[in-house]
């Protein structure tokens, strides 16, 4: 009589995400973690060693718990950012607050004025409707008073799937010389697109992905006037003005107040634990 064969055991699980050291303070948050980093210090350490900036808000909270592609994007990053006055709140109730809120709409105008008399930095705009990332170009570069942004290009709506378009902007990039790329995609798309290809342009030394910052820069999007950012309420400004594009997405968006208050009393768990960095393929990731 043949010996019974025994059941699969399942493989046991590999170690848990653990945040990166480095020489700054990184605090936790859910699956990811913020540099505890002022605007001046992130500018600083970004003129010393370059780097890739992601800037987290709710929005990324929610797709971090459902994307796993997205969740090693973040994981490849080198600096993370607070860009929400709510999350910062939540950090501090968690008794691990860091010291400043830096948004990507308040760091790229920042990195624009301080590299303003800079030939050393050229910037690449990539990203928003065709034109607006050329209409940003222009303004900046007025304000500058030189050619700061030497491209920019509004890509199709398949970029990101699509080899061919991808091959022609990194070709553009390179041919640009440019040091710094900023992409405005939205998010997962454009910190997945960062993480991927960033090792196709080692000429570019700072890369920060910007949401509708280029849209900012353009004049073709009106940022919330400067006393509703102070008190937190830019959300509630952008859910007046374009209530069809966030009303829906800041009601979804409120889930990471839950995820927090777990957090807090230990009831919350990663799931995504074993997610590794970007550019090494997941299982199942599209190419």
């Amino acid at each position: 009589m043949p010996a019974k064969t025994a059941p699969p055991v399942a493989a046991a699980p590999g170690p848990a995400f653990a945040i990166p050291a480095r020489p700054w303070r990184r605090v936790p948050l859910l699956n990811v973690w913020a540099d505890d980093l002022t605007m001046d210090q992130l500018l600083d350490r970004l003129d010393a060693d370059g780097g890739l900036v992601f800037t987290v808000n709710p929005d990324h909270l929610y797709h971090l718990q459902t994307n796993a592609t997205f969740v090693s994007a973040y994981r490849a990053a080198d600096f993370v950012t607070v860009d929400s006055q709510y999350v910062w709140w939540a950090l501090r109730w968690q008794g691990c607050g860091v010291a400043e809120k830096v948004t990507g709409s308040d760091l790229v105008p920042a990195y624009f004025r301080r590299h303003a008399s800079n030939p050393a930095v050229r910037i690449f705009l990539l990203g928003a409707k065709p034109g607006v990332a050329r209409k940003a170009a222009d303004r900046i570069n007025a304000a500058a008073g030189r050619e700061l942004v030497v491209g920019a290009h509004g890509p199709s709506m398949d970029f990101v799937d699509d080899p061919a378009e991808i091959e022609s902007v990194l070709a553009m990039v390179r041919a640009s010389g440019a040091t710094a790329l900023m992409v405005g995609l939205g998010a997962p798309k454009q910190e997945i697109w960062l993480a991927r290809h960033r090792a196709a342009l080692p000429q570019v030394r700072v890369f920060i992905g910007v949401g509708a910052t280029i849209d900012y820069e353009a004049g073709e999007v009106r940022r919330a006037p400067v006393w509703m950012r102070k008190l937190g309420l830019e959300w509630s400004y952008r859910v007046l003005t374009e209530p069809g594009r966030y009303g829906r997405r800041y009601l979804r968006n409120a889930r990471f107040l839950w995820w927090m208050a777990q957090d807090r009393a230990g009831q919350y768990r990663d799931p995504f634990p074993q997610a590794v960095a970007l550019p090494r393929p997941l299982p199942g990731d599209r190419p």
